[in-house]
């Protein structure tokens, strides 16, 4: 069987291109520390960030719609820090930087060492950002 080893990309369909790229420069950018690049796919332009693990690409859409969380699709995405202090970190810089992230904050109902901060993009996508629990760290060391 052949073994999936982690995401490669995802792709994020926005309604104002311009507005959502300086929305996702401050937070993967300047807060998350990705890197950025443009690329056009069928003379549509596209905006990617990346990191080492993966790559998060903005394109335009083609409806006018806001995104619902509780349709079918996505619901949210979260990003993964290393640990609480990084979560508390990057919600004080999204704060800082204009966007309404939630307070970090421990959530023992989802797990026991389970902190987050929660946020919306221009067009509603739910984001997340949260540590890497226990759980996790066990799952990938003892797999």
């Amino acid at each position: 069987m052949t073994e999936v080893i982690g995401i490669d990309h995802i792709y994020i369909t926005v309604s104002d291109p311009q507005r959502s790229e300086a929305f996702y420069d401050r937070v993967l950018l300047e807060t998350l520390g990705f890197r950025k690049n443009r690329f056009a796919l069928n003379d549509e332009a596209h905006v990617q960030y990346f990191n080492r693990h993966f790559g998060y690409v903005l394109r335009p859409s083609r409806h006018s719609s806001e995104h619902q969380a509780y349709a079918p699709g996505l619901h949210h995405f979260c990003f993964r820090v290393e640990s609480i202090a990084d979560v508390v970190s990057v919600a004080n810089q999204l704060r800082a930087a204009g966007i309404d992230a939630s307070e970090a904050k421990g959530y023992p109902e989802y797990a026991p060492d389970y902190w987050a901060t929660f946020f919306t993009d221009p067009d509603g996508v739910r984001l997340e950002v949260t540590n890497y629990r226990q759980e996790r760290r066990d799952r990938h060391d003892q797999w």
